[in-house]
């Protein structure tokens, strides 16, 4: 395992640390160890956008939303002389 050592860390941070590792009932050094595995530690697949945006409107029931009808397509331009 590899070691690292972490030079000029503000106080408050430090007290945050140590107030963290309390709260979880860990040292110091493991709560550092456990935050560092879950920001670092495996690369998760990215999330799929569509999936994000209907878990956050399935709450609510969806949404309806009224689809105008469409004209019919126009021709294409042309170019003939006048």
């Amino acid at each position: 395992m590899a070691s690292i050592t972490i030079r000029n860390l503000d106080d408050t941070i430090k007290r945050r640390l140590r107030v963290r590792a309390a709260e979880h009932g860990r040292s110091m050094e493991e709560e550092a160890r456990e935050i560092l595995r879950e920001v670092v530690g495996e690369a998760k697949p990215p999330r799929n956008l569509a999936a994000a945006i209907r878990a956050r409107i399935a709450p609510f029931g969806g949404v309806e939303l009224d689809i105008p009808p469409r004209d019919p397509m126009r021709g294409p331009p042309t170019f003939d002389p006048a």
